[in-house]
Order: structure tokens, then sequence, then C-alpha cells
């Protein structure tokens, strides 16, 4: 799974999502792309999940990149707690990913192959995705 080595603060607020992305939203370094329809927190669970699906179907075959990194740290607080008593200890990490994002690329597999795996990744996500490719300029 993934996890930051190191952080500045243990626990984070919580936050908001709002907006649409403003980075990481065009296709960099691969052909095809896996790209985010909703703001939604993704875990670092769904991630390597994913990653596994994409993987598994490509034979691992192609390159794979991950464009979304879990840096946020998630606090939970144990069962049958009472209040107060300061907030829980971190439990699992998530990135908040907005619309448009370009969350997973490919390269070096043929089109019906990598649309079949982002679509077998996308199962695992929380996120509505579409399947994208670079613009032949």
């Amino acid at each position: 799974m993934l996890l930051p080595k190191k952080t500045k603060f243990r626990k984070a607020f919580k936050g908001r999502n709002p907006g649409v992305a403003s980075r990481c939203n065009y296709i960099a370094f691969g052909d095809f792309g896996l790209q985010s329809l909703d703001n939604e927190r993704v875990t670092s669970r769904q991630i390597e999940s994913a990653r596994r699906a994409i993987s598994g179907h490509t034979k691992r075959g192609g390159k794979i990149w991950i464009r979304i990194f879990p840096q946020i740290p998630v606090t939970k607080k144990p069962l049958d707690v009472k209040m107060g008593s300061g907030k829980g200890s971190p439990e699992y990490w998530i990135a908040r990913v907005k619309k448009g994002t370009i969350m997973f690329e490919m390269n070096g597999v043929p089109e019906p192959v990598a649309r079949e795996a982002m679509r077998l990744a996308s199962h695992k996500l929380p996120v509505r995705t579409r399947f994208v490719k670079r613009e032949e300029a």
C-alpha cells in the first residue's frame, strides 16, 4: 500500500474537496488514461486494488503510471469510546481526487486491452471515471 515516508503533522483536518482539477488533468506519460468525473477521497487500498486489476489484465505488459498519491491521514476513534478525550489515531491514508484528475496512465499495450484494464480498475474506485486517449497533435 502507498503511504508517505514522513509527514509534517501526524493528524490532518478533514477539509473539503470542491472544484475541478487544475493540475494532473492531462495525459503526461502514457497513451491511455483513467480520468475522474467526481470529487472524492480515494484510499491507498483502493489505489492498490485498481493497480493490481490493471497489471493483472495486461499480464504485466506495458507500463503503468499512478498519478495520485495518498498523503492525507484519516483518523478514527476506537469502538465504544465516549465523546471527548481528543482526536483518534491515524488509521489509513487518502488522496483527494478532483473532477478531471488523471489517476492512472498506461503505455505499451493495444487500445482494447488498455480500455478493458481501465474498466476493471474503475470498478475498484469510488469515483465515476472515463477512459481517455492522448490527443494526436
